[in-house]
């Protein structure tokens, strides 16, 4: 069994994931930087050399190995729900928390994070908020087939998230919650 995180890029995956895995006593690996490790590039070189659907074909080949593996909290990448096989695949792998976050925190949180330029490419022409609310409208309808529990990370600490994610596994009887 496994703990998926998923949601839009800023959401705080990638910050909750590693003391979510301290707390169970698990590993954590973050989906998009295994890609990268594997690739020998950054994801913005991949979307240049591949394309989207290069990029896609890899994120699965990356998710669906990941998704075979117990105790792990897994970050997955903001876009890994498009495909409909990885979402039935991270239902069944256990639960999936889906972080959310306002269009607005979104927006300042990936301007805060200096590495998210040099990693990661624009989606749409639009480029900024404008991509944001237009990928979320396209992603919030799959990110909320696939989830478990919804957490919104808005005026929460990463600890505070976590423990609402440590509760809701409570009540599910998850090993080391």
């Amino acid at each position: 069994m496994l703990v998926s995180l998923i949601g839009y890029r800023g959401t705080g995956k990638s910050s909750v994931a590693p003391i979510l895995a301290a707390r169970l006593g698990w590993d954590w690996i973050d989906a998009d930087a295994e890609l990268e490790h594997r690739a020998g590039c950054s994801i913005k070189q991949v979307f240049a050399a591949e394309g989207e659907l290069g990029f896609r074909k890899r994120e699965r080949d990356v998710l669906q190995e990941l998704l075979q593996r117990d105790k792990l909290v897994l970050a997955a990448g903001g876009g890994a729900i498009l495909n409909a096989d990885t979402r039935r695949e991270l239902r069944e792998a256990g639960p999936v928390v889906w972080l959310t976050a306002t269009v607005a925190t979104i927006a300042a949180r990936i301007l805060e994070d200096a590495s998210t330029a040099k990693r990661r490419p624009q989606l749409t022409s639009a480029g900024g908020v404008r991509e944001i609310e237009q990928l979320l409208a396209i992603r919030e309808p799959l990110y909320r087939e696939c989830a478990s529990l919804e957490v919104d990370t808005e005026g929460w600490d990463v600890d505070q998230v976590v423990e609402r994610i440590l509760a809701f596994l409570r009540k599910r009887n998850l090993p080391g919650a």
